[in-house]
């Protein structure tokens, strides 16, 4: 795996680790959305990596948010096309995390925010050091969330409460993330790695391909408007998995109380 300018790659019993460095808050400026979106294809792409994690290198931020000089750039120049690209790409490249067929953990090491606690929605899960603090403070710039914080926050916690986070763009605390349904679970500092690189092994040794079948009946039912399209897209992908070998390898060994053994096809 090769390494990136802003982003490290490493590969370990089928599970990836993406680390974004860029110094001192891991903000997101166009070279780190290039390497993120660079260094994601790959171990999207090989066989051997089953589940994905994304964190933030140092102890300040697992990222800060979106580069404020670029944003300072867009405002004095008023240039509204180069704006739509920048948040084009972002939107983009997180679109791609969230339709990936391999699981992908939001490892939240510290502060996210903005593009930062955007960038962990698009991820199927998230877990957070109880320090840590999350918001989306874009209101505070006089802009908005642009790279899929009012799509994604709303469907995660609700109407009501992303709007708040949106308008005030007050953070709020691991814990109350928690509450909300907006991580999956608050941890001990220094222990978030460890618990993601936990929940990535357990899920390396499911099935692939029922993995990639069940991500894909929660995208698309999310993308339906109502619950009777969603289930015909469960149906198909439920079906899609009879007859593989993974399949009856799991059924068989259930049956015979013994631990399955997946070849993921």
């Amino acid at each position: 795996m090769a390494d990136y300018q802003n982003v490290h790659v490493a590969v370990t019993n089928r599970v990836a680790l993406l680390t974004i460095d860029h110094p001192p808050a891991n903000a997101f400026d166009t070279q780190t959305m290039r390497d993120l979106e660079a260094a994601f294809g790959e171990v999207t792409a090989d066989d051997e990596v089953k589940v994905i994690i994304i964190t933030g290198a140092g102890q300040f931020a697992f990222v800060a948010g979106a580069d404020v000089n670029e944003i300072n750039q867009l405002a004095k120049a008023g240039d509204s096309g180069n704006a739509r690209a920048v948040i084009q790409r972002g939107q983009k490249v997180f679109s791609k995390i969230e339709a990936s067929k391999k699981p992908v953990i939001a490892a939240i090491n510290a502060v996210a925010l903005g593009g930062g606690l955007e960038l962990s929605m698009a991820c199927h899960m998230r877990i957070i050091s109880q320090r840590a603090r999350v918001g989306q403070p874009e209101m505070n710039l006089g802009i908005i969330p642009g790279w899929g914080g009012t799509q994604r926050l709303t469907r995660l916690v609700g109407r009501g409460k992303a709007t708040e986070m949106i308008l005030t763009g007050d953070m709020i605390t691991a814990q109350e993330a928690f509450r909300i349904g907006l991580v999956n679970k608050v941890v001990p500092p220094g222990s978030v790695l460890k618990e993601a690189t936990g929940l990535a092994r357990k899920l390396a040794g499911k099935s692939a391909v029922a993995m990639a079948a069940a991500l894909a009946a929660i995208n698309e039912g999310l993308k339906e408007p109502d619950v009777t399209k969603g289930l015909e897209h469960e149906l198909d992908h439920f079906v899609s998995l009879i007859g593989t070998h993974d399949m009856q390898e799991g059924v068989d060994a259930f049956l015979h109380k013994r631990r399955p053994v997946f070849t993921d096809n």
